[in-house]
């Protein structure tokens, strides 16, 4: 009944398939890795890139730009195509999706939507309001204007942009 040959195909088969698990528990790590996770030190890397028409930094310093200026020249109509960017994470219904709903947000308390779980970095700012500058600065560089934030979104570098995005935010 058992001969050495039986014995062979059966270990080999054991083998086989514990081969056939490590090397797919190997190819699911690198392909769904995303680095950090829960607990880990350091800051998370995003899991697709969102294209915000940026060019590579250039070591050298932008000019001073007037806020004031251009939140004043802001366009709604362009940026409602703006807002496009944003609609993966945000709503302008009421509804909170992966972030917290933006209508009436110019002006509103910082972390005053009921029911989304906000960073601590954004609960320290709470007594604040997000007024058309702090709007821009934020939207520029979220992770510059508040660190420790849990928006991903690198930012929108371009003004005339970001303008027209909290023009249209304030109609909202």
């Amino acid at each position: 009944m058992f001969d050495t040959m039986t014995m062979t195909k059966a270990t080999a088969g054991v083998c086989g398939a514990l081969l056939v698990f490590l090397l797919g528990k190997w190819a699911a790590t690198d392909l769904y890795a995303m680095g950090g996770g829960h607990g880990a030190e350091g800051e998370l890397t995003q899991a697709y890139a969102i294209d915000t028409g940026a060019a590579a930094p250039s070591g050298e310093e932008a000019p001073a730009v007037d806020v004031a200026a251009l939140l004043a020249a802001g366009d709604a109509v362009a940026g409602e195509k703006a807002f496009g960017k944003c609609k993966a994470c945000h709503k302008l219904d009421g509804s909170n999706g992966t972030g917290p709903h933006l209508d009436g947000v110019v002006n509103r308390g910082k972390g005053a939507v009921a029911g989304y779980n906000y960073s601590e970095a954004l609960k320290a700012m709470s007594a604040e309001t997000w007024t058309p500058e702090n709007l821009y600065h934020f939207i520029q560089s979220p992770k510059g204007y508040m660190p420790g934030t849990k928006m991903a979104f690198g930012g929108i570098p371009k003004p005339e942009e970001i303008s027209n995005l909290v023009a249209f935010l304030a109609t909202k």
